[in-house]
């Protein structure tokens, strides 16, 4: 007696999964196909093509192949599909003046994007946005709009607050306006004003001695009080120049006792936290100054 028939195999129907949430491959499982052998019911082999039960499969048609042999070497294959989808949204944009950070593939289910604006600009509307098992985002566009610095608040603190990570403040204290120093370091800022709103810095002038105080931003003038408090807070000397840059609160900051060229004043500020996302949107959306 010769065997001449194959044995038989018989696989799963197509697997079908959907993504888990934020990943870009699904676990499958599927029980192993068992071989039958329709002469001696030995069978000596069964044979894998693909990946195994239990694995996590990424995006796309995945061909799994099994293949069984009996005694006489007569084989018999069967094949079956894994199919894997990521759920989807569409692509988002980046709000104008501002760039978005993503997790997972960016618009896969559950991805995160987090909305950041340039130095300067605050951001209205959602800060985060999902995207959900019907394929749909959580929240609405954000937008990044410019900056409104309230001057007439009467705290310091309150003042320095509507600063945080947009925009950055050089902070100039001087006696009087006729000091060497502060002549010199005003005359540089302004010729670094292309670098400064680039970094989107703001130049705080707080000038005079007890009892007269002047604080002033551009051409807007600050409440006495305010030029008083930020002193103070500061620990800034009023009867000699002297310069801070602050960032984040103040928590990082730099003094200058005398005047500093625009280079090294650029070279701390664009060591600054988030300053280095922020250049790198720059260069893409092609921002100079003109």
């Amino acid at each position: 007696f010769v065997d001449l028939e194959p044995p038989r195999i018989q696989c799963p129907s197509v697997k079908e999964k959907v993504a888990e949430p934020n990943k870009l491959t699904a676990r499958v499982f599927w029980d192993t196909p068992e071989g039958r052998d329709t002469a001696d019911g030995i069978l000596t082999d069964v044979t894998l093509k693909g990946l195994p039960s239990g694995s996590y499969f990424p995006e796309g048609d995945h061909k799994i192949q099994y293949t069984v042999y009996d005694r006489a070497e007569n084989k018999a294959s069967c094949k079956f599909t894994v199919k894997v989808r990521v759920k989807r949204c569409a692509k988002l944009n980046a709000p104008e003046n501002g760039y978005i950070k993503c997790s997972g593939a960016g618009d896969n289910y559950g991805a995160t994007c987090d909305y950041f604006c340039m130095g300067g600009y605050e951001l209205q509307g959602s800060p985060a946005r999902v995207c959900q098992f019907n394929s749909e985002w959580s929240g609405a566009d954000p937008t990044c709009s410019f900056m409104n610095i309230n001057v007439l608040l009467k705290n310091a603190v309150e003042f320095l607050d509507q600063f945080y990570e947009k925009r950055r403040l050089v902070i100039i204290s001087t006696p009087t306006a006729a000091d060497f120093y502060y002549k010199l370091q005003v005359g540089t800022l302004q010729q670094a004003q292309c670098g400064l709103d680039v970094r989107h810095v703001t130049v705080i002038e707080l000038f005079g001695v007890y009892p007269t105080y002047i604080g002033r931003i551009g051409r807007r003038l600050l409440p006495p009080a305010i030029g008083l408090q930020l002193r103070l807070l500061l620990r800034i000397p009023e009867r000699k120049f002297q310069m801070v840059v602050l960032d984040k609160h103040g928590v990082d900051k730099e003094r200058y006792a005398i005047p500093i060229n625009n280079s090294e004043l650029f070279t701390l500020i664009d060591s600054f936290p988030l300053r280095t996302d922020e250049m790198k949107f720059q260069a893409e959306v092609g921002h100079t100054c003109n």
